[in-house]
């Protein structure tokens, strides 16, 4: 018994020298990386950019300091870090070149490479060069890499070149197999967001629409890399066709997909060649994270607030360990707006928005404070991938709308959807019910039977207000009559390049294009941004790791892949906002 307690006490012994060293070890970490992020990085003579691109590429970065922490290398790319890092290597003459490596990259639209891309294309007009290597490029990456001067590729590897397609996911019969049933009022012959819950394939009208944005998304990729490898776009075409991503290395090389096939160890020779060094001679270079604390220029002149909005727009912050973080909450965007308005320090406000829209309350809510923004100071909207449905509804209003060409947008239209639990109550699980109302509709929304026709013609009446509430705020924004507005409207989503035809953007471009324009606008000589809301500092950080919520959500999203988002939607559909105005809930473009 004696040596039990013995051998006992000197393991909580260890447990609690354990728990304090590890707990030393982290706040120092903390500590390191507060410190490190608040003071300027000075960058070494004849420095490299790395720009790595790997892992998830989304609107803003949302590495957890968790992560360093324990060494993840798995993590989140935020297009603002990465714009922001291209431009500063632009004007840094200490950085020669940037050099690009290629990874399993998985980007949140085909609009945000296009951004990345343009702004390599902009970092060469200070005439430094760009390199690239990859061990296998996605589409994705090489299409970003084919700006490079030299692309460089695995002996082993291959680059990927297969065509764009999108393959939407129907969910009806996986319901049915449970007794539950959804039931929809919608507006809009090409509003399809409901059809992954109430059909078993593409209708006539979507179909449509889909085949436009997909060839449309291609065009521009085929465009892009024809004019930077001096391959035409007939060839890209034969070469996806005939499927080249399984051929020999070789021929990458022979159809100038690729310069020269190197090995790893290769790589710093030829970079050194570029830097006019000896081949063996070490490299200065600069990361993602180093380039997030390079001094940049001095901040003069007025303020522009840059203010991101990405994600679904919803009425309130969602709860629950697997919740998205990422989403445009209602009150909390109007909250911000108003803020913005009274700060006399801002002189306009540029909207970055990246949304498949949401709940259609929610949308107006924020039109609404946009409305009264603009009075003030003005509006500028810079579209994302997406910017459509309610994300149209919260851009309409502005004084200028900018969209990239692949930008999705448009989808003015809205939906009902209802689900109807009774099969699975009544019949799956064996529960019963009775009744006794004071009135006739005193049971409406019950679980224990579908809505009658009465009841859905009323819930039809109200989904037709709300769109018609909708197209108007579109007519009064854009200057359009209703009648106008409803020939493009109808739920069709549009490519930025066709919505600047149908006059439903203004201008076609990135970030910097809007707030050159709020610049004008506000009749601002001289001026520079400032980022709202601000990102989720490190004892949040800390707080949300510790219950268990980024853990748990990340490892889910690796385990299902594709199908994060419709068991995030079947998990969250109890709080979501009946009627919405957004695009398919995965649009799946691969």
């Amino acid at each position: 018994m004696k040596d039990f307690f013995k051998y006992m006490s000197a393991t909580v012994v260890g447990l609690i020298v354990f728990t304090l060293l590890t707990g030393a070890i982290g706040a120092m970490c903390i500590v390191g990386m507060i410190a490190s992020e608040s003071s300027a990085k000075d960058v070494s003579d004849n420095s490299v950019m790395v720009l790595n691109l790997s892992g998830m590429l989304n609107e803003r970065s949302e590495n957890s300091f968790m992560d360093e922490i324990g060494g993840s290398t798995v993590g989140t790319i935020g297009l603002d870090d990465v714009l922001s890092a291209v431009d500063k290597a632009k004007s840094n003459d200490k950085i020669k070149g940037i050099y690009i490596e290629a990874g399993m990259l998985a980007a949140d639209s085909y609009a945000s490479l296009a951004a990345i891309r343009n702004a390599l294309l902009d970092f060469k007009k200070s005439g430094k060069w760009i390199i690239a290597y990859g061990d296998v490029y996605t589409q994705g990456t090489y299409y970003v890499a084919s700006v490079a001067d030299k692309i460089l590729l695995n002996p082993s590897g291959r680059v990927d070149w297969h065509g764009i397609a999108s393959q939407p996911i129907f969910l009806k019969d996986l319901m049915e197999k449970f007794g539950v049933k959804m039931q929809l009022a919608k507006v809009g012959t090409y509003k399809s967001a409901p059809e992954m819950f109430t059909a078993d394939k593409m209708s006539d009208a979507n179909r449509e629409q889909v085949t436009a944005y997909v060839n449309g998304i291609w065009q521009n990729i085929c465009k892009g890399v024809s004019e930077s490898r001096k391959i035409s776009v007939k060839e890209l075409n034969e070469y996806a066709d005939s499927f080249i991503t399984l051929n020999d290395t070789k021929d990458f090389v022979k159809y100038k997909f690729v310069d020269k096939l190197v090995y790893t160890d290769q790589i710093k020779a030829e970079i050194n060649k570029l830097l006019k060094k000896d081949a063996d001679d070490n490299i200065n270079s600069v990361s993602l994270a180093d380039m997030r604390v390079v001094k940049s220029k001095d901040k003069k002149g007025d303020e522009i607030a840059v203010y991101y909005a990405y994600g679904n727009i919803v009425d309130n912050a969602a709860g629950g360990m697997l919740s998205d973080e990422h989403n445009i909450v209602g009150k909390t965007v109007c909250e911000d707006l108003e803020k913005l308005m009274d700060d006399d320090d801002v002189k306009a406000v540029v909207l970055r928005i990246n949304s498949g829209g949401g709940s259609a309350y929610a949308s107006e809510q924020i039109w609404h404070y946009v409305e009264t923004l603009k009075k003030k100071k003005p509006v500028v909207v810079s579209m994302g991938g997406m910017a459509a449905s309610g994300g149209y509804y919260i851009s309409s209003g502005a004084n200028w709308i900018v969209a990239e060409p692949t930008t999705l947008t448009g989808s003015i239209g809205i939906f009902g959807m209802f689900p109807d639990m009774s099969g699975l109550l009544t019949q799956k699980l064996g529960v019963k019910f009775d009744e006794v109302k004071t009135n006739r509709h005193s049971a409406f929304g019950t679980p224990s039977r579908p809505f009658n026709e009465e009841e859905m013609r009323y819930l039809g009446n109200h989904v037709d207000r709300g769109y018609a509430l909708f197209r108007s705020r579109v007519a009064q924004g854009r200057k359009m009559t209703t009648e106008q507005v409803e020939q493009i409207a109808q739920g069709r989503v549009w490519l930025g390049q066709d919505a600047l035809r149908i006059k439903l953007v203004d201008e076609l471009g990135g970030l910097d294009k809007a707030v050159a324009k709020a610049a004008q606008l506000a009749k601002l000589k001289e001026y520079h941004t400032s980022d709202y809301p601000g990102k989720t500092d490190w004892m949040d950080q800390l707080l949300n790791s510790v219950s268990g919520g980024t853990y748990i959500k990340t490892q889910t999203r690796l385990a299902l892949g594709e199908y994060y988002e419709p068991f995030m939607l079947l998990k969250d559909i109890g709080s979501q906002s009946a009627i919405q105005a957004r695009i398919p809930f995965v649009m799946n473009i691969k």
